[in-house]
């Protein structure tokens, strides 16, 4: 197995809670979105997020409207739903419990 793709594999288990967590501050242009989980080193490739995007709304955990544009046609930016945010919440809620097993465990195998 190499490293790599395991740790490609854990961060895009985790996308769908980074995501959600950008966007429940405020509507996102997914060009910005990129852009944070970037900084946050959680982005694979840049492809990836438009399919979780669709996924995500079709789940009507996200919707998205369109804004019109100076710099070309209108963007499509995205917000978190009410049904999001609550499926947000049980998805922090359930990495904090990962969390604290994986650190759990993470220190047994130190000993």
């Amino acid at each position: 197995m190499k490293l790599e793709n395991t740790k490609a594999q854990m961060r895009k288990g985790l996308l769908d809670l980074c995501v959600l967590s950008i966007i429940s501050k405020a509507e996102m242009y997914p060009s910005d979105v990129i852009k944070k989980l970037k900084e946050l080193k959680m982005i694979v490739v840049e492809g990836t997020l438009y399919p979780l995007l669709n996924r995500l709304k079709n789940e009507e955990l996200l919707s998205y409207h369109w804004k019109e544009s100076n710099a070309g046609p209108p963007r499509k930016y995205y917000k978190i739903t009410e049904s999001g945010s609550s499926f947000l919440e049980e998805l922090i809620n359930t990495w904090k419990d990962l969390n604290t097993a994986v650190n759990k465990s993470i220190k047994q195998a130190e000993k």
